[in-house]
């Protein structure tokens, strides 16, 4: 019985350790860090998880003991007085303290968190941005001005930037763990969140709802910059394409307007006017290709143009077929496009 007993009370030890530390871990480490805030509205949700976090444990640790006393009484005799103590204890700590705690925790999380950490009132932002979510890519414009990009949202630090989120397809969610909640992205509804990086940084973002097979890479980044870095970047942003400088890029360019490549992407100052894909106009300025699921390097585009599907299964990008000669001067072309 006492053997028994003793391995019942390292199971609970075990289990109640484990529990910990998952707890302590979970939402922590990676570049997708919800504890590891870097703007003032994560800030607010990373305060009010600690304080969330202290109160259960502190309130297990109270049920707990109630309940050990409970146990204890029946296993010897109490008088009328203390059966009263014992009662009113189980009330107050049982009762009333947690009615008034968790009533100042809905208040506090509900009028100062979630105010802060909502979209700024219309007209008080200091940057707009429009994301379309598309199964399995991001579409980012920059309302005011012909800057499209993909996949990468830049910011100006410490600027106050509200992203109106929607979707072209089903059902997605933008979430920058480091930088704010998370928002669901609906088609024919249009979502707002904040974000205001408070230090130049990229931070990692995910589609966070199941929205088809590639849900897993659908990811985003936002590049929060110096402002002055970012309206550098986002003039260029703003340019048609550049012209091909070399005959093996003036090759490529061709090859992009006879094939489906142009049916499908845009490129602007071209003839290309496609919008089933991401726009191309700046693609040699992103860090990466097909929603950061591979790094935008000569040898990764080629092999993406050329079987995509071996890449993200169930993309809506077929294969282009090009000998070597042709699918080397597309990705000759691609390449300059700054």
């Amino acid at each position: 019985m006492g053997n028994t007993a003793t391995v019942a009370r390292d199971a609970v030890r075990v289990f109640m350790l484990s529990a910990l530390v998952a707890t302590l871990v979970s939402g922590c480490g990676g570049n997708q860090d919800s504890l590891n805030p870097h703007s003032h509205a994560q800030g607010q949700i990373v305060q009010l998880w600690w304080v969330m976090a202290a109160g259960s444990a502190i309130g297990f640790v109270v049920i707990a003991g109630l309940l050990y006393a409970g146990w204890t009484r029946r296993s010897r005799q109490v008088d009328a007085a203390g059966e009263r103590r014992l009662t009113r204890l189980v009330v107050v700590l049982g009762i009333a303290v947690p009615v008034v705690v968790l009533s100042a925790l809905f208040v506090w999380a509900d009028v100062l968190v979630i105010g802060s950490t909502a979209a700024p009132p219309k007209g008080s932002a200091q940057l707009t941005i429009r994301v379309i979510a598309h199964q399995w890519w991001w579409e980012v414009r920059y309302p005011g001005t012909t800057a499209v990009t993909a996949n990468e949202i830049h910011v100006p630090t410490n600027t106050r930037v509200d992203v109106l989120g929607t979707s072209a397809d089903v059902i997605h969610s933008f979430w920058v763990p480091e930088l704010n909640r998370k928002i669901d992205l609906i088609p024919g509804l249009t979502n707002s969140v904040l974000i205001d990086a408070t230090r130049a940084g990229r931070y990692r973002g995910q589609c966070s709802e199941f929205c088809g097979v590639q849900h897993a890479h659908m990811a985003v980044a936002v590049v929060a910059q110096p402002p002055a870095q970012f309206r550098a970047w986002l003039a260029n942003m703003a340019r048609p394409v550049a012209p091909p400088a070399t005959a093996v890029e003036r090759r490529g360019l061709a090859m992009f307007l006879s094939t489906s490549c142009a049916s499908c992407h845009t490129l602007r100052g071209t003839s290309a006017g496609g919008d089933v894909g991401p726009d191309l106009t700046h693609l040699a300025t992103r860090t990466t290709l097909a929603a950061l699921t591979i790094p935008n390097t000569p040898a990764y585009l080629r092999g993406w143009i050329a079987d995509p599907q071996a890449v993200k299964p169930g993309a809506k990008m077929p294969a282009v077929p090009l000998a070597p000669g042709e699918l080397d001067a597309l990705v000759a072309y691609l390449g300059h496009l700054r």
